[in-house]
Order: C-alpha cells, then structure tokens, then sequence
C-alpha cells in the first residue's frame, strides 16, 4: 500500500528504507512498502542559560543568555564555545564591548552548529553579573563612572577657558580698534593745526 504524507509547516518528512540509501527529507512524499517515515519537528527552540565563565584576567562571572535555535540543540555546544570566547578577552573588553562581543559568540556557536545543519535564529546577551567574592563589573562601572566624571570636568574646564580667551581677544581687539581710533583722531588734529 502506497500512502502520500506532507509535513505541516514546521516539520519535516524523514524517509528510509527501500529504494533509499541514507535518508530522504521531505515536505511531502509518497511513501511505498519497505519505507518508514517520521515527522521531524524543526520549531525553533529557546534555551535560556546562566554560564559560569571567566576572562582572561581569570575574573569569574555569570554570562546570562538566550538562544532561539531550530530544531534541537544540545547546550554544551553554546556553553563550551562562550567559555572559549570569553577566556580569550579582558573584562573591560568584555564589560564595554557587549554589541561586538554578541556577535563574535553569535558567530562561532553558529559555526559549531552549522556541522548539524542547526540556525540560531536569535541570541541575546543579557546583563554581566560578577560571581560572588568577584565584584570586578561593580568597579570597572565605578570607574567607567568616574571616567566620564572626570572628562565632563575637563570639558567644562575648556569650555570655560575658550569663554574667557575669547572674551579676553575680544576686550583686546575692542581695545585696539579704540586705540586707533584715537590714533586716527590725533593724526586729524595735529595736521590740521600743522598748517
């Protein structure tokens, strides 16, 4: 008996068995005797995962994530690739480069899951957190904080400092321009009474 199969949107036909050498994937096939077929659902899945991994500096942190991955993903693949990444990056460049460092783990768990034929189809990175007795992000934002701090006062410094000089060229070139005007006045003078 010959049955005709078709896969709803999110799934796939897997068929083997006669006349097949591997398998035979499918959105609609007819299968004939001595072949089986299996619905193989590939709705993308969200996993969502703390990692305990460390930088460089070998500074321990909690990396919170979420990964939307279709069909089925084994998490050790995320976990070890974003172990690797961040082992090989300070904190500061984790800390201060989130879009880049986003995609660099984008990039190479995508490559890991390319061998199973497997598409993130979102990851997000949330917030950093520091492990207990590690509270290296609460002092790089303080010092980031004071950072900004600082260079807002230099910027004000100079700001000021370019009011007043040009207020001062300005008194001076004002001065200037009345001091010649005096200049031009006496020059009237005296060679009026000159002659």
């Amino acid at each position: 008996m010959v049955w005709y199969k078709v896969a709803k949107a999110s799934e796939y036909l897997v068929i083997t068995g006669y006349g097949i050498d591997d398998i035979k994937l499918a959105k609609k096939a007819w299968i004939r005797p001595g072949q089986s077929c299996t619905r193989f659902d590939v709705s993308p899945v969200n996993y969502t995962f703390e990692v305990q991994i460390m930088s460089s500096e070998k500074l321990s942190f909690l990396l919170p994530a979420v990964f939307t991955i279709g069909p089925h993903l084994v998490l050790g693949i995320i976990e070890g690739e974003t172990r690797v990444l961040t082992a090989s990056m300070t904190m500061e460049d984790l800390f201060k480069g989130t879009k880049g460092f986003k995609k660099e783990v984008f990039d190479k768990v995508q490559l890991e899951l390319n061998q199973f034929g497997l598409l993130i189809y979102n990851a997000n990175i949330k917030q950093l957190v520091y492990v207990e007795g590690h509270e290296y992000f609460s002092y790089l934002g303080q010092k980031i904080q004071k950072e900004a701090a600082n260079q807002a006062k230099i910027d004000v410094a100079e700001a000021k400092m370019k009011g007043e000089v040009g207020a001062k060229l300005r008194e001076e070139g004002q001065t200037a321009q009345n001091a010649a005007k005096i200049d031009a006045k006496t020059r009237i003078i005296s060679n009026a009474e000159g002659r």
